[in-house]
């Protein structure tokens, strides 16, 4: 019982579960912005009132695709947000870190492990390491 109280209180477990939450209540912004103001837009740009009621039939079996483009419509923006204010800014930031990173540390030529760049021997492998020329600063 010990183990499964911990894997409830994981901080993994509990964040994952707000982000879940979060995204619900998202989806419903979404759906809402979709429903009540982008189709309205498309469809007085196209003359069709609503793209719910889009439909055909087939055998007195009725095809509603308006309710598909209004989940694909939503589905793209969705991953328009996604992109533009996470996946953006998130490899914006990596590539800071890295690029300081690289300013701080070196690969041994030995082992291959990061080493600081004014190291003279690999902590891991105890190698002698020639030191890096430091560069000039630009005037």
């Amino acid at each position: 019982m010990k183990g499964f109280r911990q894997f409830l209180f994981r901080g993994n477990l509990i964040d994952l579960a707000v982000a879940v939450v979060i995204g619900i209540a998202f989806n419903t912004v979404i759906q809402a912005l979709i429903a009540d103001i982008i189709t309205p837009l498309i469809a007085a740009i196209g003359g069709k009132p609503n793209f719910a009621t889009l439909s055909f039939t087939v055998n007195k079996s009725h095809f509603y695709y308006g309710s598909f483009i209004n989940a694909v419509l939503g589905f793209v923006i969705i991953a328009l947000v996604i992109y533009f204010l996470v996946v953006g800014p998130a490899t914006r930031i990596t590539a800071i870190a890295s690029r300081k990173k690289d300013a701080t540390e070196r690969d041994c030529p030995e082992c291959l492990q990061s080493i600081p760049i004014k190291a003279t021997r690999c902590m891991y492998c105890t190698a002698e390491v020639p030191p890096v020329a430091q560069p000039t600063p630009a005037s």
